[in-house]
């Protein structure tokens, strides 16, 4: 018997990561779950044209829950062949209808739709979560559309922007994930029942008499039709033995824009939750402790765990894009072994993104004061192309006028950097080339950097409504 316990290696996406639906979705049992789901499918299908009968069908639907996985196990250690094991196992099972399982099939047939079943159970979960992230997020830019802050480009201080606008970078970025998302799963397909190299010849051979013995007929199209809408999927017009591999390629792709979204987001907050910004922080409990050694630290793991993950799963289209161009003519077996890791690991890795997500974002913590501050500190600076606008306006040379502001600029940037108050304003009012073409007056109004936010929070706001017409 087979008994996973903490003396062998688990993968943390077995425990540590990841939500137990996404889990169940990837089981083993669940794997088997669906085998035997289109093997019955499959029988349903044939007993319409008297391939199975009545008696046979009902004892293979009798008996379609009741699995065995470590005898399958057992019986794979001697055959070396996982579907032939599934067989064995559930003919022994259904001992009246068990000569009729997988007639006319290849393993590919089960094994290939069952894996597209998983991803599509799959997607709607990772589907539903980003739903749920951007109306998070939709309400934290309605909250700050307007709230000025500093914008910061090369991680300097730069123009104001609102803090909604901000996090709109984030929500728009994810809102293209999403799209990405529903590409992926109106054009991912199941192999459908194809048999051996995509042709259907057992299907047709097993079906061309039939018409006469029956008094019934069905082609091939309608066999796999009826198939495939008992497992709720549909069938790729054209395969071989497995369903085009560029579809893993394409849902990875999709996972991965969700996941570098989040990145984005979350290695933004790092950086303003470091002291020196001090404007955003993701929440932190009560009882939590940020390092063993030295007790004041306040990291900001959830947002590093994210990029942390996030990187593994960017990684993970490179391995099913090979899948899909060295599967060489109608099918080689090296897409196998690492299909049965990719897939799994990139959902359950997005999803554990997914879920730290919504955490941070929902007790996300935004320090007014402190973006105050730092607007306060570095206004004259961020007033910068305002001032030069409205000099050129009164007549100035918009490059004189330039490096006269940058020259101040370096001299402010020196006092600031030993401690003392930003004197941009006075330097300034005494410099006779500003003064020439602006007054105090107008110059401590250009210093209301509050008001140089152009239209983002207009813009911000269209994004939220754009948001609140997806379908929850």
């Amino acid at each position: 018997m087979i008994n996973f316990d903490f003396s062998t290696y688990l993968s943390p996406l077995t425990w540590r990561y990841g939500s137990d639906e996404m889990r169940r979705i990837f089981s083993e049992k669940h794997k088997y779950e669906l085998w035997r789901k289109i093997w019955v499918a499959l029988a349903e299908a044939q007993h319409q044209v008297g391939l199975v009968n009545k008696e046979e069908l009902d004892d293979l639907k009798k008996n379609e829950r009741n699995i065995d996985i470590e005898k399958i196990f057992e019986y794979e250690k001697d055959t070396k062949h996982d579907v032939v094991a599934a067989i064995k196992e559930f003919a022994e099972k259904a001992k009246i209808g068990g000569g009729k399982i997988h007639l006319g099939a290849t393993s590919m047939d089960v094994v290939d739709n069952a894996d597209m079943v998983k991803i599509q159970e799959a997607l709607e979960i990772i589907e539903k979560k980003v739903i749920t992230i951007l109306n998070l997020l939709a309400n934290k830019i309605e909250e700050y559309a307007d709230y000025p802050c500093l914008g910061y480009t090369h991680l300097q201080p730069a123009e104001p922007t609102t803090v909604g606008y901000r996090l709109a970078f984030y929500a728009q970025d994810l809102l293209t994930a999403y799209e990405f998302i529903q590409f992926a799963k109106k054009t991912i397909k199941g192999k459908g029942m194809k048999g051996a190299v995509g042709t259907a010849a057992s299907y047709k051979e097993l079906l061309k008499d039939l018409p006469a013995q029956a008094g019934k007929t069905i082609s091939v199209d309608q066999l796999e039709n009826k198939v495939m809408k008992s497992l709720g999927i549909d069938a790729a017009l054209i395969s071989g033995q497995v369903y085009p591999r560029l579809f893993d390629f394409i849902v990875l792709n999709g996972l991965v824009t969700v996941t570098s979204a989040l990145a984005k987001f979350a290695g933004d907050l790092r950086i303003l939750q470091s002291p020196l910004y001090g404007e955003w922080s993701e929440p932190f409990g009560k009882k939590q402790v940020g390092s063993s050694a030295m007790p004041f630290k306040k990291n900001p793991i959830s947002s590093e765990n994210i990029c942390s993950l996030a990187r593994f799963v960017a990684t993970l289209p490179q391995v099913a894009s090979e899948n899909a161009s060295l599967s060489y003519l109608e099918r080689t077996l090296d897409d196998s072994a690492n299909k049965r890791i990719v897939i799994a690991e990139a959902f359950l890795t997005t999803d554990q993104i997914l879920i730290t997500a919504e955490k941070i974002i929902s007790g996300l913590v935004i320090n007014r004061d402190r973006i105050s501050f730092n607007l306060r500190q570095y206004a004259s600076f961020a007033a910068s192309e305002s001032i030069i606008l409205e000099a050129v306006k009164n007549g100035a040379d918009r490059q004189e006028m330039h490096e006269v502001l940058r020259i101040n600029s370096m001299i402010a940037w020196t006092d600031i950097q030993n401690g003392k108050k930003n004197p941009m304003m006075q330097l300034l009012l005494n410099d006779k080339l500003v003064s020439k073409y602006l007054n105090k007056n107008q110059l401590e109004k250009l210093m209301e950097v509050e008001n140089h936010i152009g239209d983002v929070p207009e813009r911000a706001k269209k994004l939220v409504k754009i948001i609140r017409v997806i379908p929850a």
